[in-house]
C-alpha cells in the first residue's frame, strides 16, 4: 500500500504541474499566435484553465489522501510538501472562484467598449480586466513554484 500511494501522491503532483506548464508555455502562447481571434483564443485558454484548476484540486485531494494513506496519520499534513501543496490548492480556488469569476464578467463589457475606446478614451472594463489577468497569471506561477518545491520536498522525503 505504501508504494501505491507514494505513486499517487507523485502521480497527481506531476500531473497537475504538467499541466500548468503545458497551458502556460504551449498552449497560451500557441491559440494567441494562431487564431487571429483574441477572444476565441482567450475562450480556449480559458477553458482550459478551468479544466486544469479541476484538475488540481482533484490531484490536490488525491495527494493529501495518499499522504495520510502513507503516514497512518493526519500529522503528515505539517510536514512542507503538504503545507505547499495546500497553499498550491488554495491560489487555485482564488484563482478558480474568486478572479475568473470576474474577468467572465468583464469580457462582455470589454469587448463592447474595445471598438468605441479610441473615440471614447480608455476602456476601465478592459484596464481591470487586465489587471485580473495579471493577478491570474501570478497565482498560476506562484502555484507552479510552490508545486516544484512540493515535488523537492517530498521526492527528499521518499529517498
Amino acid at each position: 500500500m505504501g508504494n501505491i500511494s507514494r505513486f499517487l501522491q507523485f502521480l497527481a503532483l506531476g500531473m497537475w504541474l504538467g499541466g500548468i506548464v503545458f497551458l502556460s508555455f504551449v498552449e497560451a502562447p500557441g491559440v494567441f499566435s494562431i487564431l487571429a481571434s483574441r477572444e476565441q483564443a482567450g475562450s480556449i485558454v480559458g477553458y482550459s484553465l478551468t479544466r486544469l484548476h479541476y484538475i488540481g484540486i482533484a490531484a490536490a485531494i488525491i495527494y493529501f489522501i495518499s499522504a495520510v494513506a502513507l503516514a497512518k496519520s493526519a500529522k503528515v499534513l505539517v510536514q512542507p510538501a503538504a503545507i505547499l501543496v495546500g497553499l498550491m490548492l488554495a491560489l487555485t480556488l482564488v484563482s478558480e472562484f474568486g478572479v475568473r469569476p470576474r474577468m467572465n464578467v468583464l469580457r462582455p463589457q470589454m469587448d463592447s467598449l474595445d471598438s468605441a475606446a479610441t473615440a471614447i478614451g480608455p476602456n476601465p472594463a478592459r484596464a481591470e480586466f487586465d489587471r485580473l489577468h495579471r493577478v491570474s497569471v501570478q497565482l498560476e506561477g506562484a502555484t507552479l513554484l510552490l508545486g516544484v518545491a512540493a515535488l523537492f520536498f517530498g521526492a527528499r522525503r521518499a529517498l
